[in-house]
């Protein structure tokens, strides 16, 4: 037939024959005859899938498997493959995950429109496969283009394509599960690239925007290898360093492992629960990022590894606590119901950390099957469902939240900053006083919980109640925290200083929001006390200031007007010193001075008869009330020891200033106490009895000095000495304690 006739191209021809006539002569590309047949291909997705594809769902993949062969024929991989590898790989992690075929086909054509050289378009795939595939291979398309800012390359040129990418999400939730399987395979085989530094663009990208999106998805599977994948590229000595420290003592804690697995599989058999026990490991990027953030050395982290027991349902979970207690000591302070608090992922679960016979702590996670599911794939595995109670919100939650994110952007209430710590932020659960649960992140006020209940419950803010007492606007809440607000309906609205006591970047966007369409005036004169302040120190004039080439090039660039800019200059989103840059300005910005540790309330001491000064409290000593104190002048400012603390003893009369305890402290401290017990089979006896009284443990450590005693160290929670004293006193009086002393 000629192809002029029928107005297609040979290609479309091609696509678009008979499954049974589909094109049997390989190109060039494919060196190794019938590697790439689709009926392997199809027997691959099937045992990947866990199910037979039916005879629809097997022509439309092989229908794809063509346009694919076209698509990339010719084109090769930096690691020598064919390209076409790249798909089928991609399409695999698809069926891993259990998604539809549609979602398979989508993969298989990701980089079709981008990479084939006009091959296969758009429109084609519409036509093949319809709107649905080719809107996600599209949105996949667009996002692919995207090179995100990430480290210290600028942000704001780039906000355009983070909208287009947060659209492209919000259009077709499958378009993310593509793009990070796309993403995955690519780092698997990242070391390929021979481009140092587009290998540390790309491993950074990961490790900021596709890790946390994963995360956020609740998609632990592909968020975890995509981590350690970076963490590979980004700091490869340590993770050479954290795989030879795991390596070392795999074997001893692999068999430990397996004594606490067949232990606890017994006692539920013991107590007819029929349960899946499997070890877990944690995962060499979130070692290293422990170690970091907790400034500990790899052995004194004791959560390397832990269980996980799967049951039926979630009664048995709760029944299958009982049975680990009762087994194990639990460690005070360490049960976490995410079953009954679900994490805002859809995490569900329960952890409880406990102290095994060997005196380790070991941590235990208990779920239901569905639970399982969810906590691996996330939302993905509801999606795969496509069924049940609230999937179809948590869909739509996701999708609506994208939108809102891209909204936020494009008119500059929020930044990508933003979005990155909003997907990275660590949580804590509050509830309305109906018992409704509210996520938000960690360090969060309640102006942030007023804005999560409602925007005009928001700007309405008046004050709040935390467990039914009045509390400052800058309180932070904890977890399990029961939360009312104080609305005044006659309030004209937030303050700016709301800004500083707010903590989740949409609280902050909302605040930014409406005082653009409230008092856009107001602004727009900070704003011009900004302009005037730099065309003073450029000795021109504001008008001369906003012609110049550089400010209409910027403002061409995000695509605003100038009236825009000078509210963006009221409200702070474009800082003054961003303002000299853009300009040219040969004066660098002053650096912000990071401060080390956090400053106490000065009201907590009076230092040489002075209340109001600010003070640090020495961590070489803790010092808590009723200890004898001393200020000591340093570079940081006035540090408060102990008065018989080994650092000040030999200090000179002129560093040293008096210092007193306030009478109405009523703050909590951390102090270390040591113990000697006589052998470590007391070790769980010892904490026990911790519980029982109800004293608060923040961190706990324990070391054997041979077979004779063990050396226990307790981060316990006090207000005062005496306090503390009795603590001591209720410790050296325990079976087998040889000693206790105040670290």
């Amino acid at each position: 037939m000629d192809t002029q006739e029928t107005g297609k191209s040979s290609y479309e021809l091609k696509i678009i024959d008979n499954v049974n006539s589909r094109v049997t002569q390989k190109t060039e590309a494919f060196e190794e005859p019938g590697k790439y047949d689709c009926k392997k291909f199809i027997s691959e997705i099937e045992v990947l899938l866990g199910r037979q594809l039916t005879n629809k769902e097997k022509d439309v993949l092989c229908r794809a498997f063509d346009m694919a062969e076209i698509a990339y024929q010719g084109l090769y991989r930096k690691s020598g493959e064919p390209f076409i590898t790249h798909p089928i790989e991609v399409a695999k992690i698809i069926a891993s995950l259990k998604l539809d075929a549609d979602s398979i086909v989508a993969a298989l054509l990701h980089d079709a429109i981008e990479d084939s050289e006009g091959r296969v378009t758009y429109e084609m795939i519409e036509k093949n496969f319809g709107k649905e595939i080719a809107q996600i291979v599209d949105g996949v398309t667009k996002v692919s283009r995207i090179n995100a800012p990430v480290g210290n390359i600028e942000q704001k040129k780039k906000l355009e394509t983070i909208q287009k990418m947060l659209f492209a999400m919000a259009e077709d939730i499958r378009v993310i599960f593509v793009k990070l399987a796309d993403r995955l395979h690519n780092m698997r085989t990242i070391d390929f690239v021979e481009e140092e530094e587009k290998k540390r663009y790309k491993a950074m990208e990961t490790l900021e925007v596709y890790a946390p999106i994963a995360h956020k998805l609740g998609i632990n599977v592909i968020k975890s290898e995509l981590e350690d994948l970076s963490f590979k590229v980004l700091h490869y000595d340590e993770y050479q360093k954290i795989k030879q420290l795991v390596a070392q003592k795999k074997v001893e804690r692999e068999e430990r492992l397996k004594s606490y697995i067949q232990q606890l599989q017994t006692a539920f058999q013991e107590h007819n629960i029929d349960a899946l026990v499997e070890g877990r490991y944690k995962h060499y990027y979130s070692i290293w990022k422990k170690m970091i953030q907790k400034g500990k050395d790899f052995n004194e982290l004791y959560d390397l590894m832990g269980l996980r027991a799967i049951v039926s349902d979630v009664t048995t979970c709760y029944t299958a606590v009982g049975v680990v207690h009762n087994l194990w000591v639990p460690l005070p302070g360490r049960f976490k119901d995410y079953i009954a608090a679900p994490k805002s992922n859809g995490y569900r679960s329960i952890h409880t950390t406990v102290i095994t016979q060997f005196g380790e702590p070991l941590e235990i996670q208990i779920r239901d099957k569905q639970m399982h599911e969810e906590a691996e794939y996330g939302l993905i595995a509801h999606w795969a469902y496509k069924s049940g109670e609230g999937i179809v919100d948590i869909k739509q939650k996701w999708i609506l939240r994208l939108a809102e994110w891209r909204k936020e952007l494009s008119q500059g209430y929020a930044s990508l900053e933003d979005l990155k710590k909003e997907l990275q932020m660590s949580e804590v659960f509050v509830l309305t006083p109906k018992g409704e649960i509210i996520h938000l992140p960690y360090g969060a006020t309640p102006i942030d919980f007023a804005y999560a209940i409602h925007t005009e419950i928001g700007h309405h803010f008046a004050g709040a109640k935390v467990n039914g007492k009045i509390v400052p606007i800058d309180y932070q809440l904890n977890n399990g925290d029961v939360v009312e607000i104080i609305v005044n309906k006659s309030s004209p609205g937030p303050s700016l200083d709301w800004l500083r006591y707010a903590k989740s970047p949409r609280t902050k966007a909302k605040i930014k929001r409406f005082f653009k369409e409230k008092e856009r005036e107001q602004l727009i004169e900070r704003g011009k006390d900004v302009l005037r302040r730099v065309a003073k120190k450029l000795n021109i004039s504001i008008e001369e200031l906003l012609q110049k080439p550089e400010i209409k090039k910027y403002l061409t660039a995000h695509q605003i007007d100038e009236e825009e800019f000078i509210t963006r200059l009221g409200d702070k989103t474009i800082t003054q010193d961003e303002l000299m840059l853009i300009v040219g300005f040969k004066e660098q910005p002053k650096k912000k001075v990071t401060k080390a540790k956090k400053k106490s309330p000065a009201s907590l001491v009076i230092v040489d008869g002075l209340e109001s000064l600010e003070t640090l409290f020495a961590k070489c000593c803790n010092p808590i009330p009723g200890d004898k104190i001393v200020g000591v002048a340093s570079k940081r400012g006035i540090v408060i020891h102990r008065s018989n603390c080994q650092n000040v003893v030999g200090l000179g009369p002129d560093r040293k200033f008096p210092a007193l305890w306030r009478s109405d402290v009523t703050a909590q401290f951390g102090v270390l106490v040591k113990m000697e017990l006589d052998k470590k089979e007391r070790v769980p006896e010892l904490l026990s009895k911790t519980m029982e009284r109800k004293i608060e443990v923040k961190n706990f450590k324990f070391e054997a000095i041979g077979d004779d005693f063990v050396i226990i160290s307790l981060s316990v929670i006090v207000k005062s000495l005496d306090e503390l004293e009795q603590i001591m006193d209720y410790f050296k009086s325990s079976p087998g304690v040889r000693k206790v002393v105040r670290g």
